[in-house]
């Protein structure tokens, strides 16, 4: 479906979950976080065991927002040249001409992205924070908008990379995906024990609600978004809060500052407000944060978890009113 009419934010959002949810049952939360990001001009990380839904999300994410799609299942032996593209020799009139890789989608999909080397994240890393990429010292652009969506399994440790802090920083948001409830589970056994496996978002009846085009007039909407004088404090006293604890080695950088207010911006955008509050920078406080900090091993050890310190944190600096 091609929008010819501006959307309002909050019927985009209807729409999209709507749409997805005839492949995906519950994760009304995850679609949220990763609508947030792409407004943003981010990127999203889904963290889960498998057999979650995490792939599916994101194909059926593309799917309804009318965007091309690509997927890289990420391996040790993954070069760079396998996701940015590379230049082929054309004998016919001697000369080289570059082939894109599969980078150059709207939507990207990095399945296992930790199991990559580092020579083949520092070209992703590219290409997630210039929106372009380099090949034998040619600049290609990505096409808008640009987004990835990678996905972490956090139970397997052997063949993987750990991710370098600068790529972990160009992801807006890290999800964690658990276990569903007895409930929705049971939803998703009733809905799927029918369909194909192997069926795809298409074949489940997602079909485009928004395009391209429309993404891009929301992204814009974003950047007026009103910020109440007394937010920005706000921020800076959570991301103090985050360098003064005992539990955290390193706390939240001013980026990461920024990041959040961006985000939360998208959040009210989606909501069809033109400010933010306090509860939008409350509810994105952990996604936003958690793989920007870094907890103490002892207290890991311990039990202590990223989340559970953040939330404490969130719980301990006043809110304005």
């Amino acid at each position: 479906m091609s929008t010819t009419e501006p959307t309002a934010p909050s019927d985009l959002r209807s729409r999209v979950h709507r749409a997805v949810g005839r492949a995906i049952v519950g994760l009304e939360a995850e679609i949220d976080l990763c609508l947030v990001a792409l407004l943003a001009g981010g990127h999203a990380l889904l963290e889960g065991p498998p057999g979650v839904a995490k792939t599916l999300l994101a194909r059926a994410l593309a799917r309804a927002l009318g965007c091309d799609f690509s997927r890289v299942q990420f391996t040790p032996d993954l070069m760079p040249a396998d996701v940015s593209g590379t230049s082929v020799f054309h004998p016919g009139d001697a000369s080289f001409r570059f082939q894109p890789g599969p980078v150059f989608a709207q939507v990207l999909l990095c399945d296992e992205i930790n199991r990559a080397p580092a020579k083949t994240q520092a070209a992703l890393l590219e290409a997630m924070q210039e929106g372009s990429v380099t090949v034998d010292g040619q600049r290609h652009a990505l096409p808008r908008p640009f987004f990835v969506i990678a996905t972490m399994n956090p139970i397997e440790h052997e063949g993987t990379y750990p991710l370098p802090e600068a790529q972990l920083d160009r992801f807006l948001v890290e999800l964690r995906m658990g276990w569903p409830d007895a409930a929705t589970e049971e939803r998703i056994l009733v809905e799927s024990h029918a369909r194909a496996p192997s069926a795809r978002p298409a074949e489940l009846g997602v079909e485009p609600v928004t395009d391209p085009a429309e993404l891009e007039r929301l992204a814009r909407a974003v950047d007026a978004v009103n910020v109440r004088d007394d937010l920005p404090g706000y921020v800076v006293r959570l991301l103090g809060a985050t360098r003064g604890d005992a539990s955290l080695v390193l706390g939240a950088s001013p980026r990461a500052g920024v990041m959040l207010l961006r985000a939360a911006k998208a959040r009210a955008t989606l909501a069809g407000r033109d400010f933010i509050t306090p509860d939008d920078l409350k509810a994105l406080f952990l996604p936003v944060m958690r793989h920007r900090v870094v907890l103490d091993p002892a207290e890991a050890l311990e039990g202590a978890t990223t989340d559970a310190v953040l939330a404490r944190l969130l719980e301990t600096v006043e809110v304005p009113r």
